[in-house]
């Protein structure tokens, strides 16, 4: 795999690791209210589901290292995990906020582009 698809598997992972940390950590304190847009009110409110999401995001992060420790073997689990940030993006973008279209679907786009082209290479 080049380089440039190993970079960008990797942030996305670490992207998704940060997701974590925010959504099962941080999520009724400043840094995660400010990230998310919530009140105190709301986060509190929502505190369990966020974990449970973070969790969910850890899981597709694990799945992209694992993908990138396998190497060329690897390949499956990375498109795999790859199209799963990307149809999450897209349905975040649908329906919670236009932003994630650009913070999670597009590098999970280009991290699939750059594998294929890797493998093809």
């Amino acid at each position: 795999m080049s380089l440039a698809a190993s970079i960008v598997v990797a942030l996305v992972a670490l992207l998704h690791f940060y997701f974590l940390v925010l959504e099962m950590f941080l999520w009724d304190k400043p840094a995660g209210m400010r990230a998310f847009g919530q009140t105190p009110e709301s986060a509190a409110a929502t505190k369990v589901l966020a974990a449970n999401q973070g969790l969910y995001n850890g899981f597709l992060a694990a799945g992209l290292l694992w993908g990138l420790w396998l190497g060329p073997e690897g390949f499956g689990v990375k498109v795999f995990f790859l199209l799963c940030v990307l149809v999450a993006g897209l349905y975040g973008a649908a329906t919670a906020s236009r932003k994630i279209l650009y913070v999670q679907a597009l590098p999970a786009a280009l991290g699939l582009v750059l594998v294929h082209l890797s493998r093809s290479a």
